[in-house]
């Protein structure tokens, strides 16, 4: 069967129509190609002259009196915006829908029928639409998880927020496949967002089984003006998040950050620092559950307090990162103590390596279900966890801008604030550095303020 590309208009055989159109993208063919696609247009008689590329040239080089560096940033800034501007329209128009197992109702309808079933004394809040998205073997399955994460990210986007429908993927209104994305991506770089992260990639993702994190989702979804923004819960001592032995790892992003920081374990601990290290490190995943609790939970605090035992969230899922794998959390359950015992909870969990088909059938049966979905705090054994999510809206130009720099917010829980203070007062004390008691707890007063306002007061200002 024949059929015409999309770019160019030749005609070829449609098994391989996607390896034609996508070949019109690589950078050495890239300019060859829009001149055919001109011809073409300039032969057709409807053609409007004014539809085809332009040529790249210097405005200012008429103007005897346009000199210098200025005139030739100019040209170049202006010769980048043009080659960039006629690759996302090709994108645009060459783009493929992924393939996705539909399922009737959809999946998160019947994860709530499985919650609201549930017999024991809880309270469940999930997010709305979403597709799941799984790898498949022929194409992704092993390195693939972090693209299926942001299938299954934008598929709410796209059906929940009629803005982002309009903005992602040049108003597609559809999920593209993977190899879509990563010139997406790519077009991302292009634009200067996460230049760190495309440094670390050498600029290219496209056709490379390479592992992706929090760090790309964001970049990606901020070209398009999306307000992405990535939590880093982080219990090592290095601020580095690349795996120094190629394996997937999350890693620093290109944008607003919420960091929170947990103690490291020592690899010379004894038994009891052991303990206490243990301690420690279940504060920190119950500082990340509480973080998603209350990131669901926001501005629904009037439907919790009722007999309700699902509530559907207004927010976006969450982009689930550690080292080795990505997963998408579309809510959390927490089941309320009994007797005096603290609440439980439970994260819901979407994981592209599961089968959709699996799912489907184990959440209509409600057998199973729990296996595949839930995830409690004791499974969080991780020393590092990235969250992405989407705020609403659309950012103007200068808020873009803003969004390609690094903007990093620390947040502390109530013992890293105590640690940290002690840690401060032991080291003036060793530069003979005293302080009134009044100094002290006024600086601690203003770490209150850190957690409650983040962002507004310099934590490095009270050390």
């Amino acid at each position: 069967m024949i059929s015409a590309c999309p770019i160019c208009n030749v005609q070829v055989l449609t098994a391989e129509l996607q390896w034609h159109a996508n070949t019109h993208f690589e950078d050495d063919q890239l300019q060859t190609d829009m001149e055919l696609a001109r011809q073409i247009a300039l032969t057709e008689s409807t053609a409007n002259p004014l539809d085809g590329p332009k040529e790249c040239t210097n405005p200012l080089a008429s103007d005897p009196h346009a000199q210098g560096a200025s005139s030739s940033f100019s040209a170049s800034s202006s010769c980048h915006a043009s080659v960039l501007d006629e690759q996302i329209s090709c994108l645009i128009g060459a783009q493929i829908r992924s393939n996705v197992q539909e399922i009737q109702g959809g999946i998160m309808n019947l994860l709530r029928s499985c919650l609201e079933s549930e017999a024991n004394s809880s309270t469940s809040i999930i997010s709305g639409h979403v597709d799941h998205h799984q790898s498949l073997s022929s194409e992704d399955q092993g390195w693939g998880c972090g693209w299926r994460n942001i299938q299954m990210l934008s598929s709410h986007l796209l059906n929940q927020r009629p803005e982002a429908r309009e903005a992602l993927f040049g108003g597609a209104g559809f999920v593209p496949d993977i190899p879509s994305l990563q010139r997406w991506l790519e077009i991302a770089w292009d634009k200067n967002f996460d230049t760190l992260g495309s440094i670390h990639f050498h600029n290219k993702v496209y056709g490379v089984k390479q592992w992706i994190g929090t760090a790309e989702c964001a970049a990606l979804l901020r070209s398009f003006g999306l307000r992405a923004r990535v939590v880093d819960f982080d219990s090592t001592e290095s601020s580095s998040l690349h795996s120094k032995n190629g394996k997937h790892a999350p890693k620093q992003v290109q944008g607003p950050i919420d960091k929170f920081v947990t103690k490291n374990v020592s690899p010379k601990s004894t038994s009891s620092e052991l303990c206490q290290e243990d301690a420690e490190n279940m504060r920190g995943q119950q500082v990340l559950v509480d973080w998603v609790w209350n990131y669901f939970a926001s501005k629904h605090s009037d439907k919790l307090g009722n007999s309700r035992r699902v509530v559907v969230s207004d927010k976006t899922p969450l982009y689930f990162q550690h080292q080795g794998h990505s997963r998408t959390i579309v809510g959390i359950q927490k089941q309320h103590g009994q007797c005096g015992n603290q609440d439980r909870y439970t994260l819901l969990i979407l994981d592209p390596g599961h089968r959709t088909s699996d799912l489907e059938r184990a959440l209509r049966s409600k057998t199973g279900w729990q296996r595949l979905v839930k995830r409690g705090v004791h499974t969080l054994r991780k020393p590092q966890y990235q969250l992405c999510y989407v705020d609403p809206g659309i950012a103007g130009s200068e808020e873009r801008e803003e969004l390609k720099i690094i903007d990093g917010i620390l947040h502390l829980n109530i013992y890293h604030l105590i640690f940290l203070r002690m840690e401060v007062m032991d080291i003036h004390c060793r530069l003979g550095m005293f302080f009134p008691a009044w100094r002290y707890m006024d600086w601690f007063l203003h770490y209150m303020v850190l957690v409650a306002e983040p962002g507004k007061t310099d934590l490095m200002s009270f050390i």
